[in-house]
């Protein structure tokens, strides 16, 4: 018999947000007047983007790592990562007093490499279109003896991720609607948990680049889809398959699945930088460009975004927004 896919609760979520209190930031929540006239309702941006390593994933790298063992984390942290997931495991290993080892694909951005270097950990590369990184990774840990924190599919990673959107409800009060980009699905899932436990009646809504819609057809599908590694500029975005355990858990949680072009997340980064003065990296920008360019049906009044990350470096964000 197969084991039971593990559960994620609101109090694992809750837990976590004690956990990484004082270690994550609790990033702002802005608004934009012009945005709310375009968009036709009031929205409210959770800029993870100002997070510490950038992105919203320190959140769950954290909270998996500190319940480990100390015997565990003597051994050290081995993680998996196109660059966000990467730099928050090397940050947290190296607040923990630790070390990391991580795997992230030869074609990772410069920067994401190199900030992931600065925090300390030692980096392996493979081919992301050949390669399994999964397979890579476990092995990898494995043979060195180290602790495997996955990018998503982990209940502690899940939960913590959560803690964004426990935040972002926090301080608007209920939300018609909460939009999160989705990659291996680990942002939403645990985002969906905490806001379908605070308010049911929350439409919960992922978005997707058009490259890369697993989670969609997995969702269509009632199981999980895998397709050829998507090639898009939201390169957090680039998996071929939802994760086990995020999948159980938005087939229950997420109502509705966007779609955005390259050229809406492009569009959506423009106007981030120039009407609201934030920088986000292309996976950042998701959610944003559902709205803006109308990609979500029946808006309702209030909607929560999370911005999910800005580790992009001035060459790649001059290249993709400047022309």
């Amino acid at each position: 018999m197969a084991a039971a896919t593990p559960r994620v609760t609101f109090d694992d979520v809750r837990a976590a947000a004690a956990r990484i209190e004082g270690v994550a930031h609790r990033t702002p929540v802005l608004t934009s007047r012009t945005l709310n006239a375009l968009v036709g309702a009031e929205v409210f941006i959770k800029c993870e983007n100002f997070q510490r390593a950038g992105a919203f994933k320190i959140r769950g790298a954290y909270n998996a790592a500190a319940r480990l063992s100390p015997e565990q984390l003597a051994k050290g942290i081995a993680a998996y990562s196109s660059g966000n997931h990467a730099q928050a495991t090397a940050l947290a290993a190296r607040e923990l007093g630790t070390g990391a080892v991580i795997l992230m694909p030869e074609d990772a951005p410069r920067s994401k490499r190199e900030a992931t270097a600065g925090y300390g950990a030692e980096i392996v590369t493979y081919d992301r279109y050949t390669q399994d990184r999964t397979a890579l990774g476990t092995a990898l840990a494995e043979d060195r003896g180290l602790a495997l924190i996955p990018p998503y599919d982990h209940p502690d990673v899940i939960a913590g991720q959560g803690t964004a959107a426990l935040e972002l409800l926090d301080e608007t009060g209920p939300l018609d609607a909460l939009v999160v980009p989705v990659g291996g699905g680990g942002l939403i899932a645990g985002s969906a948990t905490a806001a379908k436990a605070l308010h049911p009646g929350i439409r919960i809504i992922g978005v997707e680049p058009e490259e890369g819609d697993d989670t969609r057809r997995s969702l269509e599908s009632g199981a999980r889809v895998t397709l050829p590694v998507p090639r898009t500029i939201a390169d957090g975005q680039a998996l071929p398959t939802p994760g086990e355990i995020t999948f159980e858990i938005n087939r229950r949680l997420v109502d509705a699945i966007a779609l955005v072009s390259d050229a809406d997340i492009v569009s959506a980064m423009r106007f981030a930088f120039e009407r609201m003065k934030i920088v986000l990296e292309p996976s950042g920008a998701t959610g944003l460009a559902a709205l803006l360019a109308g990609h979500v049906d029946n808006l309702p009044p209030r909607i929560g975004v999370i911005a999910s990350g800005g580790n992009i470096d001035t060459r790649r964000f001059t290249e993709l927004v400047g022309g």
